[in-house]
């Protein structure tokens, strides 16, 4: 489904979520540096973790002397970074007294960072000292400031998987709508002084939330709106790519590993979404970690169409990145975490004789993760 609805993009830690919960919202996207014309892939996410048990300071999971005395966390965190040879992730966590954000509609603000549906700005900083000093903030040492407008194109809508039913019985443990699948945004980011313009149509955007008491493994997720057919030549300017899942919890009930998602064709959505039963939607996936490479590999089906997907992303441009959940225990250790993925997309109609190639998409500029939690 390519349907918007701005109601799940809402700040959704009420009753028993507000006290053991999280709620994320995800930007990423490309800029272009301003001296040396050099791309670079960035990522933003406004993110709350238990808002009733905090106050006026932040509670940190990962703090030693909290995870002796079972004290769960409670904050706002902003988190930004880059992807890249000098990839890395910098965390700035706010008291919960220093969060707000209406229930009616999307206006995130944590300290003097903000977020709506149509633009976001906000500064993150880490001293080198204060990272290697401080593990508990999960995070590498670094600046970044923003002040960007946000236009949001297509969206992946789960379907009732996120319906207002299923998220007032907590039913999975990890909710997510994608409301920007292509996004553009314009705008400025200054990453560690040097500055960077992010411009519409070259940004080659992304817009999700997360929200829940637990994470998911495996976790996987693959994104991209940078696509180019392989039969025409042409770049498909109303096309996008969004897979996401890996083990979803149902009323405490694991799922085997199940991947939901679908590729917005050029105006059509072929979605291959497990939940929609009547489709005989399927979808199978590899991830192999290699030495230089990591490697996703999906095959989707439904009643209609097939979909091959191949991906690599150079290890060296990618972050294990860092998430603590609402309970306190930081599980996954080894999510790497990527936005400078490229690959190819195979689309097929079935017939009656077999498949038939719809078209063969080259994609860049990819959004890809994959984690399992430790043994």
């Amino acid at each position: 489904m390519n349907k918007s609805d701005l109601s799940r993009n809402l700040f959704m830690l009420h009753g028993k979520l507000a006290k053991e919960g999280y709620d994320w919202w995800w930007h990423n996207f490309t800029g272009i540096h301003r001296q040396t014309g050099k791309k670079k892939a960035f990522f933003i996410e406004y993110y709350v973790c238990n808002p009733n048990l905090g106050g006026k300071d932040a509670i940190l999971g990962q703090l030693s002397q909290n995870q002796k005395k079972g004290i769960k966390p409670s904050y706002a965190l902003v988190k930004a970074g880059c992807w890249g040879k000098d990839a890395k992730q910098i965390h700035n966590f706010y008291p919960i007294s220093q969060f707000s954000c209406p229930t009616n509609r999307l206006d995130v603000n944590i300290g003097d960072c903000r977020l709506t549906e149509t633009f976001m700005k906000g500064e993150c900083q880490v001293f080198f000292e204060d990272a290697i000093r401080h593990p508990e903030y999960m995070c590498d040492a670094g600046s970044m400031s923003w002040d960007l407008s946000i236009h949001k194109k297509i969206a992946y809508n789960v379907g009732y998987g996120a319906s207002k039913l299923f998220r007032r019985l907590n039913a999975f443990e990890m909710f997510w709508h994608a409301e920007g699948i292509q996004t553009e945004y314009s705008g400025e980011v200054v990453l560690d002084g040097e500055i960077y313009d992010v411009i519409a149509d070259k940004s080659f955007g992304y817009a999700d939330k997360n929200w829940g008491k637990d994470f998911t493994s495996p976790w996987l997720w693959i994104s991209s709106c940078n696509m180019k057919s392989l039969v025409t030549g042409k770049r498909l300017f109303n096309s996008a790519l969004e897979i996401g899942g890996g083990r979803p919890k149902v009323l405490g009930v694991a799922l085997n590993r199940k991947l939901l998602g679908g590729i917005y064709y050029e105006g059509k959505m072929y979605d291959y979404n497990f939940s929609k039963i009547w489709t005989k939607a399927k979808m199978d996936f590899i991830f192999q970690e290699g030495e230089v490479f990591n490697t996703w590999k999906v095959k989707a089906s439904n009643m209609d169409s097939v979909m091959e997907v191949i991906l690599k992303c150079p290890k060296e441009e990618m972050l294990r990145i860092n998430y603590e959940a609402p309970n306190g225990k930081k599980l996954h250790n080894n999510l790497w975490n990527g936005g400078t993925g490229y690959g190819r997309i195979k689309l097929y109609k079935k017939g009656k004789n077999g498949k038939i190639l719809i078209d063969e998409i080259a994609m860049s500029h990819v959004g890809c993760e994959y984690g399992e939690y430790d043994e």
